[in-house]
């Protein structure tokens, strides 16, 4: 091993037990079952139990990424909470989930960049672990949409679900780990995805509530044509810094945003030749969580060798988009 090596040494993952059909949210939504499966490619997702918070949901696929890493909490030198939905305004609720997991040497912090959050808290995470060479970090991606959904809308009732996923990084050998990032905000179309109420500037009240305030809204027509205008063209670039085209790519992890869309973007960045890991139609759209769940999902189900060359994107809220390649190094 390298000093300044870093990769994924373990990956986990927690969903919800109550799993929620397209039946169940069509009706409110306005909707038929077959409308949501046709238009999303979504046919379940999970609820968080009544007594589930997001450092809940968090601690558990943290606990499941550090066994899959062979270290202990008390190993975990940085730990980042990606989530839009966190327990309470303060504190931040990496610190409820490093208390949770006896992480007691960890520097902890939150990070909210909506979907992309987790990718932006593997770059956080990189950058952490390149100045103290041989330190651990867990990074987690967690998000309680339930929560605040609006179940008449159909925008986003028939999307959303809850979840987490985790990822711990350390010292790998100098063949494999976190080759690149890119990131890249764009706050002119912060109206794309929004909660309008509960902040300093509309605070919570009686009046908000009764006008909708706390539910999360979002422009769908918006936002497609966002991820088409703007993602493919970052992931090539990022390909092409690192002396790779996109056709080479081995695994695609993308933000589970909606089945159509995905299908949408894998054909305009060129990725076809990659196998895109999905579990949106299994768990919906969970936000924060869903790359790092898809990769948990991908690296338990086997399809990731030792070497492969593995691209992960997010993109959402912000607008943001955040995107890593890496060759994966667990394994043989």
């Amino acid at each position: 091993m390298t000093q300044h090596s870093a990769g994924v040494l373990g990956t986990g993952s927690y969903l919800p037990k109550e799993e929620i059909s397209n039946e169940a949210v069509a009706g409110p939504a306005g909707v038929t079952a077959e409308w949501i499966e046709r238009k999303t490619h979504i046919v379940s997702r999970r609820y968080a139990a009544p007594d589930e918070a997001t450092s809940d949901l968090a601690t558990r696929a943290a606990g499941e990424a550090l066994k899959g890493a062979g270290i202990t909490a008390g190993q975990i030198d940085y730990l980042i909470v990606a989530t839009s939905t966190g327990d309470s305004p303060q504190p931040p609720t990496s610190y409820l989930v490093q208390n949770a997991l006896g992480a007691d040497r960890a520097a902890c912090l939150d990070v909210n960049v909506v979907c992309s959050g987790f990718v932006f808290g593997l770059a956080l995470a990189h950058s952490l672990l390149a100045v103290r060479p041989g330190s651990h970090a867990l990074v987690i991606g967690a998000d309680i949409y339930s929560r605040i959904l609006d179940f008449s809308d159909r925008r986003t009732a028939i999307l959303f679900g809850d979840g987490a996923g985790a990822a711990v990084l350390g010292p790998v050998p100098d063949e494999t780990g976190i080759l690149d990032f890119d990131l890249s905000s764009h706050g002119s179309a912060h109206r794309y995805i929004r909660v309008e109420a509960g902040g300093s500037r509309m605070p919570a009240s009686s009046d908000t509530l009764g006008e909708g305030g706390q539910f999360f809204r979002m422009e769908g027509r918006a936002v497609r044509e966002f991820v088409a205008e703007k993602v493919p063209p970052a992931l090539a670039a990022l390909a092409a810094r690192n002396g790779t085209r996109l056709d080479e790519v081995d695994h695609f992890v993308p933000h589970q945003a909606n089945g159509v869309l995905l299908d949408e973007l894998v054909e305009q960045a060129g990725l076809t030749a990659a196998h895109t890991h999905r579990t949106v139609e299994r768990f919906g759209n969970v936000g924060s969580a869903s790359v790092p769940v898809a990769l948990d999902d991908a690296h338990r189900s086997g399809h990731l060798k030792r070497g492969d060359l593995v691209l992960l994107t997010g993109f959402g809220g912000g607008m943001a988009m955040g995107s890593c390649l890496m060759r994966w190094a667990v394994g043989a």
